[in-house]
């Protein structure tokens, strides 16, 4: 817990000024509630439209909805959208979000975001970029399936629009200050109004703080905290609304966030027989790992999480937007002109093996993170007559995008290597005990070792053999820049007065060049070319396969001298056209449907990660990959949709059939040792997306809720069609399987009350839930990455005067305290999950379930939190 001293100082700073933990997004004076279908507007064309003439999926969620949610991120926005998932891996910089089944991991920067994030109308270009307190909301617009024409650069799964506050000509200031389980205080807040008769301004600044979902064995140390997966965070965001006179509108902001933060330790969801070599390197300091127990850690939601270095994060993010308007009324016709400078930076430190033995981390020294930097402008023209709506565009940006990333020794890694090998050898040659404590040695009975064979030493007295020296083992750094232009029109034909035809085209180039160089430090690869040098000689006293299996544990990308000073120079160029077609017919006023059709388009990118593989020439899986490039990923949509507004415009039933098939789906996995990206031939997601809100007919009562049924699967394909076919293995259980982060069923309800109680008060309640069926966390579909159907449910209830001077809210975020899986993942170095055979097993893959030796780790979902907060408004 933290100090008294420490808490008033953080109250202190909540009560001038900083800000925010719970729920953010205070409803402003200017907001009125939605009391029928009508008041719901969106901008998904990039006009304001009614939701129901829309001929597209859009979840719309309003500012009230989005409050008692408790909605303050990307993350939270997943319990209001059915068939949307949002997961963090290894650190809240790599957050993925999916649509649909459709979603790249976050854990590569070369990787652009198949769900786009757009904030204000600029364009974040990864994920992690938009993930972040988004202050003061005005509503979301969650946009299902590819999007090639508007919002910035293509997207190939869909949009997140979100659109907040603008400054106000009415003076305003509110606040609030929330306190919590977990240790969490924080508070927020906020003001508006006129600075002169034709500016107005808006200033909301936040903070957060809360310890650790994880309780942490530190193992041998050195590392002394006793929690992980703390926030601490501030923001900030200034707005200044401009009007000159009546036909031009000026928006400025400016943000600024800084996050100072330890995350992401892990869970053992199954241990392997690995966990004996843990427990006797961490010794008298405890297991260092979840107790073996017939295979299985039966307690992973006890949320002990071993780490025996500290995983620190820092993440800061900031940026300038300029958006300006210009109405010409003699055309009917608007000119808008969007620029945007944003700069996103990211550091950490971590365990690499999840484990409480030093094995191999990352320093937080500087030396391993990774930075977004762009330039973004967009110009687009529109206009409308009685029968035509038109619009085009250009949009243009320029990024820089860099990678830092080193690995480095701990004094275990030597002795745990050497445990491991011999227990690999002894599958092959039995009669090698492995001795707990001890570092054991390559020899087969009855035989001399010769050249390097002997016991892989750590530099101790009795050992034969190079070692790993603890120290950092590599640096590398990747610098890649991307140039991209596009054109685009989208344009409404209205044939009649019932039926309209859409059509938008978008023409795009892509440039992209990647530098870096790959360095070890200091003599490390000396035991890999020690092992390369002697190859004949222990394949000649050991045999050909443990003479691989020495190799390749000895030669893993972090120690092969190959890389050793190795320069990266790669360029790529494309162009694309995208678009959409859509028809759509309105029988009266409360039905219409709709058809479309859509081409998505995902740049292509660089993988910036060591990956090696095995060539025609070297079967020894250590050469380093020549290009690092992936392909384009590109996409064909086709939906028919209905939509009814029902009982006096009071409720909305929205309903659509998609058929989705994606080509060279850009599938970013781990492989154990390393991030590679490899473009799946196909991948096909089809289903049914429903969508309703019901004013009812009691004062202060809605429901709004979805459905989304997807069959998301990957096409049959063998290693042949692969762009690197030695990773097939490890694939081989995608052809005709379902995809990872596909549930059959996503459901979602939110149920909110709010009305005057008499007496000068006001309340309320919001209970908000989301059930998925079962699906598998990982990206290589393994059975122990399997997550069961599971339901979150959040609850508020708020009372407070009638004029909103005040409200207090009690709420709870996972209600029922439901326990499940964001991502599982094979632990690395511990154990085998796939059999390295040449020809595949009788189920038809390489997977093996019998040889499976692998520990398995997870990134769990949140616990249950709760808290009270205080919210003020004058």
């Amino acid at each position: 817990m933290r100090q008294i001293q420490h808490l008033k100082t953080t109250v202190s700073a909540v009560v001038i000024g900083a800000a925010a933990f719970g729920f953010a997004g205070v409803a402003s004076a200017q907001q009125s509630v939605p009391s029928s279908v009508d008041d719901i507007i969106v901008t998904a064309q990039k006009r304001e439209q009614s939701l129901q003439d829309v001929p597209i999926v859009v979840t719309t969620l309003s500012q009230e909805l989005l409050t008692g949610a408790g909605v303050q991120d990307i993350k939270d926005l997943q319990i209001l959208t059915p068939g949307m998932t949002v997961t963090s891996t290894q650190s809240e910089a790599s957050t993925t979000v999916r649509i649909r089944g459709a979603g790249t991991v976050g854990d590569n920067p070369g990787l652009e975001s198949s769900v786009g994030v757009v904030i204000d109308g600029v364009y974040r270009s990864r994920n992690a970029v938009g993930f972040g307190d988004l202050g003061e909301l005005s509503r979301i617009e969650v946009l299902k399936g590819p999007q090639g024409t508007l919002f910035g650069k293509n997207t190939s799964a869909g949009v997140i629009n979100i659109i907040t506050e603008r400054p106000s000509f009415t003076p305003s200031i509110e606040g609030e200050l929330t306190g919590g389980n977990y240790g969490a205080i924080g508070g927020s807040v906020s003001a508006t109004g006129p600075l002169t008769d034709k500016i107005a301004g808006r200033l909301f600044v936040a903070h957060r703080e809360r310890d650790g979902f994880y309780e942490v064995n530190d193992g041998k140390g050195p590392n002394t905290r006793t929690d992980d997966g703390t926030q601490n965070y501030w923001t900030s965001r200034g707005q200044l609304l401009i009007l000159p006179n009546d036909d031009v509108s000026i928006r400025l902001i400016a943000d600024y966030s800084k996050r100072d933060e330890y995350c992401c330790a892990a869970v053992q969801t199954r241990v392997g027989p690995t966990q004996q070599f843990i427990a006797a390197l961490t010794g008298a300091k405890g297991p260092g790992q979840a107790p073996y127990v017939a295979g299985v850690n039966k307690a992973p939601f006890s949320r002990l999480a071993y780490a025996n270095r500290e995983t620190p994060q820092q993440m800061e993010d900031m940026g300038l937007s300029a958006e300006a308007t210009i109405d010409f009324p003699s055309i009917n016709a608007t000119l808008t002109s969007q620029t945007s400078w944003r700069d996103w930076s990211f550091q950490q430190g971590m365990d690499l093996d999840y484990t409480g033995a030093d094995i191999l981390h990352r320093d937080n020294d500087g030396s391993n993170g990774y930075g977004v930097r762009n330039l973004t402008q967009e110009l687009r023209l529109a206009g409308t007559t009685d029968r035509f709506d038109w619009l085009v565009g250009l949009f243009a940006t320029k990024e820089d995008i860099y990678r830092d990333d080193s690995y480095v020794y701990g004094t275990d890694y030597t002795p745990f290597l050497s445990f491991l090998l011999t227990a690999q050898l002894n599958a092959v040659n039995a009669g090698i005990p492995i001795s707990p404590g001890s570092i054991p040695c390559f020899t087969k009975p009855g035989q001399t070792p010769g050249g390097f064979i002997g016991c892989l030493g750590a530099g101790g007295a009795g050992t034969t053999g190079p070692g790993y020296a603890p120290g950092k083992a590599y640096q590398d750094h990747y610098s890649q820049s991307s140039e991209s232009v596009a054109l685009f029109t989208n344009n409404t034909w209205r044939v009649t007065d019932a039926f309209e035809l859409n059509m938008g085209l978008r023409y795009t180039y892509d440039s992209k060049r990647l530098l870096g160089i790959q360095d070890n430090l200091g003599s490390n690869g000396a035991a890999c070319g020690a092992v390369l040098g002697n190859l004949g000689a222990i394949g000649a006293v050991l045999g050909a396969q443990p003479a691989g299996t020495i190799a390749g544990n000895m030669c893993l990308p972090w120690a092969n001298p190959l890389y050793d000073n190795r320069a990266i120079s790669e360029k790529y160029d494309d162009t694309d056209l995208s678009g959409t077609f859509k028809a759509s017919y309105r029988f009266n006023k409360s039905v219409m449907a709709y058809v479309s059709y859509a081409r998505g388009y995902k740049g292509a990118g660089y993988n910036m990660d060591r990956v090696q593989n095995s060539t025609p020439t070297n079967p020894l899986p250590i050469v380093p990959e020549q290009s690092l490039l992936f392909k384009a990923e590109t996409v064909d949509s086709y939906e028919a949709g209905l939509k009814t507004t029902l009982f006096n415009r009071t409720m909305l039933l929205n309903i659509s059939y998609f058929d989705q098939k994606f080509e060279n789906f850009q599938l970013n996995t781990f492989l154990g040792t390393a991030f590679v990206v490899e473009s799946i031939p196909e991948l096909r997601s089809k289903g049914v997306d429903a969508d309703m809100v019901w004013f009812t007919p009691i004062e202060g009562l809605m429901f709004q809720g979805g459905v989304t049924y997807t069959d998301a699967k990957y096409g049959h394909f063998t290693a042949a069609d692969m762009s690197s076919p030695g990773r097939f293995p490890q694939l081989s259980l995608l052809p005709g399987a379902r995809a990872s982060f596909a549930p059959e069923w996503s459901l979602t309800g939110a149920l909110s009350f709010d009305r005057s109680l008499g007496g000068g008060l006001r309340g309320g309640f919001n209970l908000s839930a989301k059930y998925s069926t079962e699906y598998n966390t990982g990206s290589d579909l393994l059975p122990y990455k399997h997550q069961d159907a599971f339901t979150v449910v959040n609850g508020r209830v708020s009372i407070g005067a009638e004029d909103e001077r005040w409200t207090v809210d009690v709420w709870a975020q996972n209600l029922f305290e439901e326990k499940y899986t964001q991502v599982g993942f094979a632990a690395p170095l511990q154990g085998t999950a796939f059999t390295n055979t040449a020809t595949p097993q009788p189920n038809g893959t390489y997977y093996n379930q019998a040889t499976d030796t692998a520990t398995y780790n997870a990134y769990l979902g949140a616990p249950r939190t709760w808290g009270v907060t205080l919210r003020v408004k004058y």
